[in-house]
């Protein structure tokens, strides 16, 4: 990982869903899933919750898991599950705008942009000159 990331317990804003451990009393306590994420992003949107609950949402790299990615629900790849992926991002986005725009766990001198994750967030000015 980045920096050697993968390797330390730390504190990161969301973990996925595949790999959450956690009472059943602060589950209930943070409502749960929300139902307008039946599919995508429930696990990010609870993670979220968990934190306005003021706790944290902990990596370990000392425990040993298996998650195969869309093994039972399939991949992202027909036209109706990319608009529902949309729809899923859009809401979560407009639910928590300010929250991630302001990762504590993610370096404000990073790129947030998919594919460019932990490479230099370069000012607009020099990004449109890197186009030409």
């Amino acid at each position: 990982g980045y920096f050697g990331r993968a390797n330390l317990i730390q504190n990161y804003s969301a973990v996925t869903g595949a790999c959450m451990v956690l009472k059943k009393e602060l589950y209930m306590k943070a409502g749960g899933m929300d139902e307008n994420l039946p599919i995508a992003y429930n696990d990010i949107d609870f993670c979220i919750k968990i934190m306005q609950l003021g706790y944290f949402n902990l990596f370990t790299p000392y425990s040993v898991l298996y998650h195969y990615e869309s093994k039972t629900r399939g991949y992202e790849d027909t036209e109706e599950k990319k608009l529902r992926l949309k729809k899923d991002l859009d809401y979560l986005t407009n639910k928590w705008e300010k929250t991630l725009e302001a990762d504590f766990a993610y370096n404000i001198n990073l790129c947030s942009v998919p594919g460019s994750l932990f490479s230099i967030k370069l000012p607009e000015e020099f990004v449109s000159v890197i186009k030409l």
